[in-house]
């Protein structure tokens, strides 16, 4: 049926063959995404009436932040500082403790196949849950306030930088490594010379990376009680202060501006 549809095309060359260019499949490919698309409108229960005749309703709320409160700057500083601390130190602990599981999970280093099984699925396991529920899991554990924020982007982080820091590592070339070991030189020496180099870069590149997008995470953490600006903007919606939102919206854009600013600059250097 898709052959008598969509025939596919005839070229004749100079020499007066005449070959057929191999059919496209991108008119089968469109059809299943619409097909998926509506399906799944319905489970769902999207509708996209509703989108286009109350989607207006959001630049209300983003007029109503217009002009922003500049009296509440004052109340903001702090929460602010808490979130770039959290974001900050979450990173830089999970960007450490997802070393060596990293190394653990790597096939071509580790010779216990238990070992990278266990790591992989660790990591796994912390991709799998959203940083809310892990936030909303450590208010329980440690209490409300900016610790808890701290440990869920820790997690985070570790899920993250873990995944692409152990996928580097199997693609390395081991050659310099088995090269080392052939010499006599331990697998940590050779691992610390011979690998470490191909994939530092990557490394803090992929942190830096990780930090930007934490310094949003931050951000919302106080919707489960995680501290931080989050706080501030979930009270502010709550009592329908939308001066005082746009008021922190403004600041947290131009915050998380600077910081992609400065990390960019950072991994242009790594490249």
């Amino acid at each position: 049926m898709y052959d008598k549809w969509f025939p596919p095309k005839k070229i004749v060359l100079s020499d007066g063959k005449v070959v057929l260019q191999k059919r496209s499949r991108a008119p089968l490919i469109l059809a299943a995404l619409a097909v998926c698309t509506v399906v799944s409108s319905e489970f769902t229960g999207f509708s996209f009436h509703v989108l286009v005749t109350r989607i207006h309703e959001f630049f209300t709320i983003i007029r109503a932040m217009i002009p922003p409160d500049w009296d509440s700057l004052s109340g903001i500083w702090q929460p602010l500082l808490d979130t770039i601390k959290m974001s900050l130190l979450g990173s830089i602990v999970g960007a450490w403790l997802a070393l060596p599981i990293a190394v653990a999970a790597s096939s071509n280093v580790m010779q216990s196949k238990l070992l990278v099984a266990v790591s992989k699925t660790a990591l796994s396991l912390l991709r799998t849950l959203p940083t809310l529920v892990t936030a909303l899991i450590a208010t329980f554990v440690f209490g409300l306030g900016p610790m808890a924020g701290t440990v869920a982007i820790m997690l985070f982080t570790i899920a993250y930088v873990g995944k692409l820091l152990y996928e580097q590592i199997e693609n390395v070339d081991m050659g310099a490594f088995e090269a080392m070991e052939s010499i006599g030189m331990t697998r940590l020496q050779a691992f610390r010379f011979a690998i470490v180099p191909q994939v530092l870069p990557g490394y803090i590149s992929t942190s830096l990376y990780c930090f930007e997008g934490n310094v949003r995470y931050a951000a919302i953490l106080g919707f489960v009680g995680a501290g931080g600006i989050g706080l501030l903007i979930n009270e502010g919606l709550g009592w329908r202060d939308y001066p005082a939102v746009g008021m922190i919206v403004l600041v947290l854009i131009v915050t998380v501006y600077l910081i992609e600013r400065v990390s960019e600059h950072f991994r242009r250097k790594l490249i």
